[in-house]
């Protein structure tokens, strides 16, 4: 079983099936009893609509660990649905992490794997794992560019010969655009939103790149000027391009800063082949063309964004006799 373990949504790929599940890395718990009510999909939708025994968690925070025992429940549910034998055995599990996760962190996911029912946990770094799903030619002594975004991070990285050559990742993603948005609205309107309504916002008009027609949008929200009174305010894309700069912005620099570390031979391989973008921030509005624009490369969307990371973990997992060098557990002795 390979599980893509993201800030926004989990993925699990089942090896002979594919990808079988994808839903959001969410748990709601009754407080007091610590009593796990929903996972994934009905638990987000429990989300600012819970009453006060009853809290929906994200365990996940910045591509990491944030809550040792909710992550644990959640992926002990995850494995559980994705079994489809009739009597349960512990599976080998392969789950996908940020390059820039310290050994803490990846020792904290090894340990709540195997506690949620793993009997063996590899783990593999996001941009590799992303490289392989994309198709690139990992193994060769070509240069190939990845920038995932996600939920909680950013990676960016170069990759040559089965390793990865220099890289970038940042605690930056679509959840960092939500509270954005959520902040500029706060700033600019007095006007309150919620989570749920941040990222509608940014999926229905966030835009990284002028578009050829603005769109609008009617929200609903609280005015804070009185009292918390429910109102209706109309934004434009214009206002939320200008709202999510800051996060664009960051991404931006980092993909520049790994162009200028990136050895010449490697950076010509670069310019022919271009750059390939994976991660459900990928299918904001205009970021190829903000990212082509930047550098001057071509910039490209894999066919399948979201599923991409997944489904190189799956790759891995089906042929790991062959790529077992990929994994963090046997390069590093984790």
């Amino acid at each position: 079983m390979a599980i893509d373990l993201g800030t926004s949504n989990t993925k699990v790929y089942v090896k002979d099936q594919g990808v079988i599940l994808c839903e959001p890395s969410i748990v709601a718990i009754q407080k007091g009893v610590n009593k796990v009510l929903a996972v994934g999909s009905e638990a987000k939708r429990m989300l600012g609509r819970t009453p006060a025994d009853i809290v929906a968690i994200k365990p996940m925070k910045d591509g990491v660990i944030s809550d040792f025992e909710v992550t644990e429940d959640m992926l002990r549910y995850f494995i559980l649905k994705g079994h489809t034998r009739r009597t349960f055995v512990r599976p080998r599990i392969i789950v996908c992490v940020p390059s820039g996760i310290t050994e803490v962190e990846k020792r904290a996911v090894k340990d709540t794997a195997s506690h949620a029912g793993a009997r063996e946990v590899y783990l593999v770094e996001e941009p590799m794992a992303a490289a392989i799903g994309s198709g690139l030619p990992v193994g060769e002594a070509t240069g190939s560019m990845v920038v995932d975004i996600g939920g909680g991070t950013t990676e960016v990285a170069v990759i040559s010969l089965g390793g990865i050559v220099c890289s970038k990742s940042l605690r930056v993603g679509g959840n960092g655009m939500d509270e954005a948005i959520i902040q500029y609205l706060k700033r600019k309107y007095n006007f309150l939103v919620g989570e749920h309504t941040a990222e509608d916002i940014k999926l229905k008009i966030g835009s990284a790149f002028p578009l050829e027609e603005e769109l609008t949008l009617q929200v609903n929200g609280r005015n804070l000027v009185t009292g918390g009174l429910p109102k209706m305010l109309t934004i434009t894309s214009q206002e939320i391009r200008e709202a999510i700069s800051g996060a664009v912005g960051l991404i931006i620099e980092a993909v520049r800063s790994t162009l200028e570390q990136t050895p010449p031979e490697l950076a010509a391989d670069i310019v022919d082949r271009g750059i390939i973008v994976v991660g459900g921030g990928a299918l904001l509005r205009g970021m190829d063309k903000l990212l082509a624009h930047e550098t001057n490369l071509p910039v490209s969307l894999t066919e399948d964004p979201i599923s991409t990371t997944v489904l190189g973990t799956g790759t891995i997992l089906e042929e790991l006799d062959v790529l077992r060098g990929l994994t963090l557990s046997e390069r590093r002795g984790i």
